[in-house]
């Protein structure tokens, strides 16, 4: 029984649900989002609750069931408050500028790194160049911008520099061992 799939998810306010067709509509202040439903799970609103209901009772529609509900969840949650994800680079000399549609990364590589930003995703690089901010209504879309741009260079366990999540613990290693052995 899944155990997440159960729970009802509450309505704020402002924020306007629909189901027709197999889709679902979310509508808040910050944007709007739709989601195509997956078989065997079921969707109904009541007044100021959205309910998650299975149609089978098997392995499959028990995963959908909790995906369904956490998915709803997350676009209700993100049409009312957004997401917001905080990346650090660390390094000398390292830091990100955003112009536009673009994000400019100077990593300490020959060149800079350039990230198209997609639609349905802000990002701003505060007075501190070393801080990026990631906004969206989209969760998966802002995790995913936050992993591609932290794919181009991953905290290093040596020294430790790279990009990290704000508040991301990265366990440094010992380098190589100073000395040699005598005769």
């Amino acid at each position: 029984m899944s155990l997440i799939g159960k729970k009802p998810i509450s309505i704020p306010d402002k924020v306007k649900i629909k189901i027709e067709s197999g889709r679902v509509f979310v509508e808040g202040p910050k944007g709007k989002l739709d989601w195509v439903l997956p078989p065997y799970v079921e969707v109904k609103i009541d007044n100021t609750t959205v309910l998650v209901k299975r149609l089978k009772e098997d392995k499959i529609a028990s995963a959908y069931h909790g995906l369904t509900r956490a998915y709803v969840n997350n676009m209700v949650k993100g049409v009312s408050e957004g997401y917001v994800e905080t990346m650090e680079i660390v390094g000398v000399g390292y830091r990100a500028q955003t112009d536009g549609k673009k994000l400019t990364l100077n990593l300490g590589f020959s060149h800079p790194v350039v990230y198209l930003i997609p639609d349905g995703v802000t990002i701003k690089t505060p007075a501190k160049p070393s801080h990026i901010i990631i906004e969206g209504i989209d969760k998966a879309k802002v995790g995913q911008v936050a992993a591609e741009i932290r794919a181009f260079f991953e905290p290093e366990p040596y020294k430790g520099r790279g990009i990290r999540y704000l508040g991301e613990f990265v366990r440094k290693k010992a380098g190589k061992a100073v000395g040699g052995t005598e005769k």
